[in-house]
């Protein structure tokens, strides 16, 4: 049996997860911060919506083409370095983009360049920054640890999108000299951190094998591979946030603020959620949790597209917030807890992608279904739809449904 997991806090006193935390809020809210300040930018440029989905594009793009790439150098070289130098690398282009937008008559083509080497340090710095986590705390209070990393990072994504959106007044160059300054910081906090063993003893050979082996270990393993195809379909079925603005407008009626209260209930259902993780690890019956905890987001999406009232949407937003942090929590525990570690870079740069392609394709989906059906029903769809997805995952994975424990730490 598993022991009890001392409480969350504790961990802080881990300098070397006070580091790593450290460096994910300060990445978080640097990304966040940049994020608004970008979309603004180029659209005051092009005025155009097309351009705003080329931003996404660039950005997302490198993650999809490289993930084979940056898994494996993950699993190669010191982790610790392969983030300081990807964070170094976001802290040059938010000076890149500094100096555009202090020029006053930039083109938009040097945001996209500039937005496709954010997405090429991302791709690095992701599956090198997920693969760091589990060789830094107790193997019992790794599920603490999983809970304030996606808390830090869900404050992050609270408190960033403010910061930019208020900054962005004194003007763009101030929010992505920002953003580098916090960049920056993170590439130093991350590098302090004190060496770890090398996942491998020796560098294998660069073969399609070894490239795929992130792909070859997760259809291996049916726990691992349920619990990412699930986040995978519900989150392109179940996603309404692309539609909030339609809601907020013609659902609802609304303004900005009304819009800025939806789009920020999510965020704070991870936070609550998260921080109470953390003190109180799941450690029995995670599988079927994490199957009801997805059935919650697909009956909270359902609320969400049926209510006419602010208060009830907001409600229905915080609860779907709530119950995708417990399916990140178990998901996250159990892809690196099951993984060895010669394997989890690799395998975090699958889930990676994974989960991008998840939100970019949801969106789409969801916009597209909306054009044909209205935004109303395309979301009471999409969380029907995630509901009976649920379901048929436990029949599909029994191994997941039937999960007891949370972590081994291979």
């Amino acid at each position: 049996m598993l022991s009890p997991a001392p409480s969350g806090w504790t961990l802080f006193r881990n300098r070397d997860f006070r580091l790593f935390g450290g460096a994910r809020f300060l990445t978080g809210l640097a990304y966040q911060m940049q994020a608004v300040a970008v979309g603004w930018f180029v659209y005051d440029l092009t005025r155009s919506a097309l351009a705003l989905g080329f931003v996404g594009l660039a950005s997302f793009a490198p993650a999809m083409l490289g993930a084979l790439v940056t898994g494996h150098v993950a699993d190669t070289y010191d982790r610790r370095r392969i983030a300081a130098l990807a964070y170094g690398l976001l802290a040059l282009a938010g000076l890149g983009l500094m100096g555009l937008a202090a020029s006053h008559a930039a083109p938009v083509w040097p945001v996209y360049a500039l937005m496709v080497l954010v997405g090429t340090a991302r791709a690095f710095a992701n599956p090198a920054s997920q693969a760091l986590l589990p060789t830094l705390v107790p193997r019992e209070q790794f599920g603490s640890a999983i809970a304030l990393n996606a808390s830090l990072w869900q404050s992050a994504s609270v408190t960033g999108p403010a910061f930019g959106g208020l900054l962005y007044a004194l003007g763009p160059a101030v929010v992505f000299g920002l953003a580098a300054a916090c960049f920056g910081l993170a590439a130093i906090s991350i590098i302090r951190i004190r060496p770890r063993p090398a996942a491998v003893t020796t560098r294998p050979a660069v073969t399609w094998s070894t490239l795929l082996a992130g792909l070859t270990y997760i259809r291996s393993q049916p726990v691992v591979l349920g619990a990412i195809t699930l986040d995978l379909v519900a989150v392109l079925l179940g996603g309404a946030t692309a539609l909030l603005p339609i809601f907020a407008q013609e659902v609802l009626f609304v303004g900005p603020l009304g819009l800025g209260l939806l789009r920020s209930m999510p965020a704070l259902g991870s936070v609550a959620t998260a921080i109470f993780l953390a003190q109180r690890p799941l450690t029995r019956q995670v599988g079927p949790r994490l199957l009801i905890a997805v059935g919650v987001f697909g009956l909270a999406t359902v609320g969400f597209g049926l209510s006419t009232s602010l208060p009830l949407s907001m409600a229905c937003l915080f609860v779907t917030g709530a119950a995708d942090m417990v399916s990140v929590y178990v998901r996250q525990s159990l892809v690196q807890g099951e993984t060895p570690d010669a394997m989890r870079g690799r395998v975090a740069a699958v889930n990676t992608v994974f989960i991008g392609a998840s939100n970019e394709l949801g969106e789409f989906e969801s916009g597209t279904l909306a054009a044909f059906i209205g935004a109303v029903p395309a979301v009471v769809v999409g969380g029907v739809a995630t509901l009976a997805v649920a379901a048929l995952w436990g029949r599909l994975f029994p191994a997941l449904r039937r999960r007891d424990h949370l972590v081994t730490l291979k």
